[in-house]
């Protein structure tokens, strides 16, 4: 509507002017050269506007002319263009699907087709590391970081390959340089942190855990177990190289980030028993006792207590036990001092509370094992004795460190599990058990020996590691 309003005031507009110049012709006379014209105004201003309109269509056709090479170029480059993200596509689809000859195939044209050497490259590396050439892969990759736009990449593909490779010093290297220049990533930090755990890199690993902690990569619980963790293998190593106030420095800081760090505070109570400090020894393992009762605790609370004999480690530990009476391994604790002392009474009080009473159907192998040994000392029943030992071998299993990624079960704690290699996984308590074999079936079963179910534990086949 607007269109066809603006042509009628357009074709008014002309007609009133042409009307006007046929009133008022006027008249021009034009002398050049011995030439003379005489004609009108409008006349003169018609084939000036002819002149005009002549000039202009000629100068849209040598525009065109002169622009129609440059489309057909652009047009020809974003048919590449198009044709190249679509292979590069493929491929990525390819190496998705595991097509290793297609995701070649698919990468060659791609690089041939576009200039994009951050996409080409990287998907050629995948082809062939798809195709099981790590030679190539790695060419690609160390390609990647001689630009900018691709070092990062590039990097991550070593890294990745090392690790595959079992080479931790060469990833732990590349793990540095991709935290250089990814030091808020996640995953970076993390590796890098795995790494310097695996290598023994202790004081850059209680660096990293600080930069992770300020770029908020890690909870601040998660962040004070880690530095507990990395102090107490601080600890160990300035014991070893005889710096033994270091060591206790860092005994102490690892104690305090993490109360519940059993190994650390075990650590810490001997240290002060050597040192003379009896009392903040004591005082330390009747603290932990209550949130956290643990075997290891008894000896070293012991040797704080001064108790020597039979009848003085009875009544320390029941002053160890006095803040939780209640557990079992308080009374179990108690079990082993009365034994010690000969006390059989209050040794199988205890033992009773501890799982021994009621024909010791849920007694552990712990309470079995120390109720054997209460039946041959105080009456010297070898059948009874038996009978417990026999009870043991079919008992639950004892507490033990157990990594709760791979389920291996040890006796002694480790900051990396020896089977996963997991950071910090391990765990007090009771190993998963094992149903290894079921009853066989009645006359013409099947007698193959049946293993218990996968659900029932995953980490059955990695306990005694």
């Amino acid at each position: 509507m607007w269109r066809w309003l603006r042509f009628l005031v357009l074709l008014v507009a002309v007609t009133f002017a042409v009307v006007w110049m046929v009133q008022n012709p006027g008249s021009v006379t034009l002398q050049w050269r011995g030439w003379r014209l005489d004609t009108s105004a409008g006349i003169l201003f018609a084939v000036t506007a002819l002149i005009a309109i002549v000039a202009a269509v000629i100068y849209r056709a040598w525009s065109f002319i002169r622009r129609v090479p440059g489309e057909i170029g652009d047009a020809f480059r974003n048919r590449r263009t198009r044709k190249g993200y679509e292979s590069l596509t493929q491929g990525m689809v390819a190496v998705a699907a595991g097509d290793a000859d297609e995701a070649a195939k698919q990468a060659r044209r791609a690089t041939s087709l576009l200039d994009a050497p951050p996409l080409t490259m990287l998907l050629s590396a995948q082809s062939a590391q798809l195709a099981g050439d790590d030679k190539a892969a790695a060419g690609f990759f160390t390609s990647m970081l001689d630009n900018p736009e691709t070092e990062f990449l590039g990097v991550r593909g070593l890294l990745n390959q090392a690790l595959k490779a079992g080479d931790h010093d060469a990833a732990l290297k590349l793990a540095s340089r991709a935290y250089r220049l990814k030091p808020k990533s996640e995953w970076v930090a993390g590796t890098l942190f795995d790494l310097q755990t695996r290598n023994g890199a202790w004081i850059d690993a209680a660096g990293t855990t600080d930069d992770m902690a300020r770029g908020k990569l890690l909870p601040r619980p998660d962040a004070d177990r880690r530095r507990a963790v990395v102090a107490f293998e601080l600890s160990a190593d300035a014991a070893k190289l005889g710096d033994h106030d270091a060591s206790l420095r860092h005994l102490k800081l690892a104690v305090d980030l993490a109360p519940d760090l059993v190994p650390a505070i075990v650590a810490l109570m001997r240290r002060q028993v050597a040192n003379g400090a009896h009392r903040k020894a004591a005082a330390l393992a009747e603290k932990t006792w209550q949130a956290a009762p643990h075997p290891d605790l008894v000896s070293p609370y012991w040797d704080a207590r001064r108790a020597a004999d039979g009848l003085a480690r009875v009544k320390a530990t029941e002053k160890l036990v006095a803040g939780n009476k209640s557990h079992v391994e308080s009374h179990l604790a108690l079990a082993r001092a009365s034994l010690a002392a000969e006390l059989w009474g209050e040794a199988r009080r205890h033992l009773g509370a501890a799982g021994a009473g009621k024909d010791g159907v849920d007694a552990s192998a712990r309470v079995c094992r120390m109720m054997a040994e209460l039946e041959e000392r105080e009456h010297g029943d070898l059948v009874k004795a038996r009978e417990w030992l026999v009870r043991a071998g079919n008992a639950n299993a004892d507490p033990m460190w157990v990594c709760a990624d791979c389920g291996n079960a040890v006796q002694d704690w480790s900051s990396r599990c020896g089977n996963c290699q997991g950071f910090d996984t391990f765990s007090w308590r009771q190993p998963p058990h094992i149903a290894a074999l079921a009853a066989v079936g009645g006359e013409g079963g099947d007698a193959t020996p049946k293993l218990a179910p996968p659900d029932a534990d995953k980490s059955a086949a990695a306990i005694g590691g």
